[in-house]
């Protein structure tokens, strides 16, 4: 079921696949039943992609109010300027600003009731440090700007949400050689906190079963290969258990996802980047959304980059878009007998 207000859709780079994929998702929305958007960001680069494209795909100025009404018969759009003319594939360092402040109208509207959710286009990070962009991703500007709006801070969690699995990296945009450092067991515990209270209020899971990766081979070998297992990811499992959550682990991370492993559990959490994207992607590449736990208000987006070079060349595929589109949907009408336990934005 959709919530009654507009998904917030940020335009991500407007050089990359973002524009592609928007239109794309709209042009099929009666076949795959998509939920009504409000496109944030500038409507001239969609309509010269779309001429690119040769898709005929109408586009017109909205409102969040009046964004459903158009829905139907055009991609409405809240306009933010690029601030210079896009060409596909070209990033350029220009439009950073309003790339920034597409994500920043989107959180407003949430806040301000009138999106249920946003979804995130690909941003490219390289472009936004050239502008001066000091976060590592969308995930951390995104708590910031909920820090900002409510004086409360938030540990922001990352989720690969597919058919076949969900996994959660601990530490996420650092090198390997800073994980262990990063480690801690607070962190594990804090990030198992929020996934237990967002897989019940958000996903309706009632006691949801949380499986943890080890961080070393076979989960250390009894300390053979590495302490960290022993030292750190147990004594954190221990504690989350001894608080009524069902968490088991630490798990050798070679034999946690084939089928009859991944049938024992709700969702993965893994102590890395790639020990939690490379199988949640493996097992559904265009299927797999990237949701952002621990925020007051939802957040999702494809689980895949802004594609410089293919981008307005028709390849692009949006199912992935689709994917998190509805998933934000789903998610925003969950939650809404939730809200007051839980302190989400409805």
């Amino acid at each position: 079921m959709a919530p009654d207000r507009p998904l917030a859709l940020t335009q991500g780079d407007p050089a990359g696949i973002g524009p592609d994929i928007t239109l794309a998702a709209w042009a099929a929305r009666r076949e795959t039943g998509l939920p009504p958007f409000i496109f944030i960001g500038d409507p001239t680069v969609l309509k010269s992609r779309a001429a690119l494209l040769d898709l005929d795909v109408p586009i017109r100025e909205a409102s969040p109010e009046t964004a459903a009404s158009v829905f139907d018969h055009a991609i409405p759009v809240l306009p933010i300027s690029s601030g210079v003319e896009v060409a596909a594939g070209e990033p350029h360092v220009a439009t950073a600003r309003s790339t920034i402040s597409a994500i920043e109208t989107a959180v407003d509207l949430c806040f301000s009731g009138r999106a249920s959710a946003v979804v995130t286009n690909p941003i490219a990070k390289s472009v936004l440090y050239q502008s001066g962009f000091r976060f590592p991703g969308h995930t951390e500007f995104l708590a910031d700007l909920a820090t900002k709006a409510t004086n409360r801070p938030f540990l922001p969690v990352m989720m690969l949400a597919g058919p076949k699995l969900r996994a959660i990296p601990v530490t996420i945009h650092i090198p390997l050689s800073h994980v262990p450092a990063a480690l801690t067991e607070d962190l594990i515990v804090d990030t198992c906190r929020i996934t237990n209270q967002d897989l019940k209020a958000r996903f309706g899971i009632e006691r949801p079963r949380i499986a943890v990766a080890g961080l070393n081979p076979h989960a250390g070998e009894d300390g053979a290969i590495g302490l960290e297992d022993q030292e750190i990811i147990h004594p954190a499992i221990v504690r989350l258990r001894e608080e009524g959550l069902h968490v088991f682990g630490p798990l050798p991370a070679d034999t946690m996802f084939h089928d009859e492993a991944r049938a024992r559990y709700d969702v993965a959490v893994c102590m890395y980047h790639d020990q939690a994207l490379i199988p949640a992607k493996a097992l559904g590449f265009d299927t797999s959304v990237n949701v952002t736990l621990g925020l007051p208000f939802i957040r999702t987006s494809p689980d895949h980059g802004t594609a410089f070079g293919i981008a307005g060349q028709g390849v692009a595929r949006e199912t992935s878009l689709v994917e998190a589109l509805k998933l934000a949907a789903q998610l925003a009408s969950n939650i809404e007998a939730n809200a007051p336990a839980f302190g989400v934005i409805v």
